[in-house]
This record gives C-alpha cells, structure tokens and sequence, in this order.
C-alpha cells in the first residue's frame, strides 16, 4: 500500500508517457484524418494539460488515491459494511467508477453551467491525442471533487482507484487517437471497450451525434442508457470535428480556451 501512494505520480506518469508513445506512433504511421499535423494546436492542448496537473497538485491536498487509502482504512463507504474478498471489493470499485464518469460526462453535456467548462473539450476542430488532454482546469477540479464523492460512498480500495487513474488517463488517449480500426476489429471490440471510431462520433459537430457514446472505458453503458450511436451521418475521414460557434483562429488560442466558459455562447 505505501510503495503504491509513494510511488503514484511516478507510476501514472510512466504509464502516461509510454502510451503517449506508443499512440503517438500508431496515430503517425496510421493516421486517418491527419488532425495531429497543425503542431500549434497541439502544443495548445498539451499546455492545458500542464496547467490542469499544477491546479490538482496545488487545489487538493490529497489527490484520489491517498483519499481512498483514508477511506478504505477508516472503513467507510458500501464496501466497508461488507466483508468482501479483495478481487470482488477491486472489480466492484472500478465499474462504479466507470459509470459514474459516463454519468458525469452525460451530465456536464446537460446541465448548462458544466457544459461551459465541457465544451472548451469539443471546440477542439481537430480529433487526435491531443484533445484527449484538452479540459479546462475548472472541469479537472469538478471531476475529482465527483470522484471523490464516489471514492467516499463506495469506500474504494486504493489499488483500485490506482489502477481506475491510470486506464482513465490511457483511456482518453486511445479514445482520441487519429486512428481507425478494420471494421471487423472495430465492432467486436465495440462490444466491450470504447474505440476511436466510436468516440470520434461524440466529437461531431452535429448534436445528435455529441449527445451520444458517452462511454470513457465501457462500452456497456451507452448501450444500456441508449445513448449508442453506431455510425456517424458522414464519413469518419471528413466528417466535421467542433463545434459551430467557434470556427477562428482566435478562438483556439490557450487564452481563449481558459476563458471560453465566461462568455456567452450556450
């Protein structure tokens, strides 16, 4: 336990950076629509990524892990009222969290205030790694005060949340890799797991097509809430990526996208 929250941001950090790589090289060597190409928007989206690690380590004394640790040990939450084994506490912690993050990405779609600091994401006019990475600061700090609801009432385990950090962080990565499957792949794995193909649909600009496949990991849940959308009204290669009201330049500049959440544009 204590090799696990000395060596946290050691671990997620690695395991960050491998498949930063490792994508990075598909999305290079496979890309589909060639998003990746304009490195200003990149580097753009990658500052974010900087300045949303700063506001955790600086906002939160504790961060995920080291809160379900004083969770778990206190005996909080569903599963400290149970005597369960470790891999039952471990799968159960990890798809409540699962659903809760297609619940909170559904809701930060829905309710007015949260889509301001939602859509900073979906102004992205390109699909790739990058965007993966690309949150506003204050949706980061909303998201992990969630998850730290969610520790506290489950009474997570600290491996599991551990491991729920690195597949959430490896996950929005492949999700948003400029890269498609064959087909075939494609729609087996569909059945499980959440795939480029599938969430580059969420990122249209058509909004019957952003308000679909929710899902960061599991598939499972947008089938289950009906939110699926199987197949996109044109092209992956060339469908539009965005949003309408922010079609500039100057509208993707780092400046603009920290304050884009204070101006008027619902």
């Amino acid at each position: 336990m204590n090799f696990l929250l000395d060596n946290e941001a050691a671990i997620r950090l690695g395991g960050f950076g491998a498949a930063l790589a490792l994508l990075g090289l598909l999305q290079w060597r496979f890309s589909l629509r060639g998003d990746s190409r304009p490195a200003r928007r990149q580097l753009t989206n990658f500052a974010l990524v900087v300045i949303d690690t700063l506001l955790l380590r600086l906002a939160f004394p504790v961060l995920a892990v080291a809160f379900a640790a004083s969770v778990h040990d206190g005996g909080s939450g569903l599963l400290g009222a149970v005597d369960a084994p470790f891999w039952a506490e471990f799968t159960f912690a990890v798809l409540v969290l699962d659903l809760a993050i297609y619940w909170q990405h559904r809701l930060f779609h829905k309710i007015p205030l949260f889509w301001r600091f939602h859509r900073v994401h979906h102004a992205d006019r390109g699909f790739d790694l990058s965007t993966g990475v690309r949150f506003h600061p204050v949706e980061i700090a909303l998201s992990m005060l969630i998850k730290f609801g969610v520790i506290w009432l489950v009474g997570a385990h600290p491996a599991a949340v551990l491991v729920f950090e690195i597949v959430l962080n490896l996950g929005s990565l492949w999700t948003h890799t400029d890269l498609a499957l064959p087909a075939r792949i494609d729609r087996r794995l569909r059945w499980l797991i959440v795939t480029p193909s599938m969430h580059r649909i969420h990122h249209s600009t058509r909004r019957r097509e952003t308000d679909s496949n929710y899902g960061f990991h599991l598939s499972i849940w947008d089938r289950l809430f009906t939110s699926y959308t199987k197949d996109p009204a044109q092209p992956e290669k060339t469908m539009p990526i965005g949003l309408d009201d922010y079609p500039r330049d100057e509208d993707q500049t780092l400046t603009a996208l920290l304050l884009n959440p204070f101006r008027n544009k619902d």
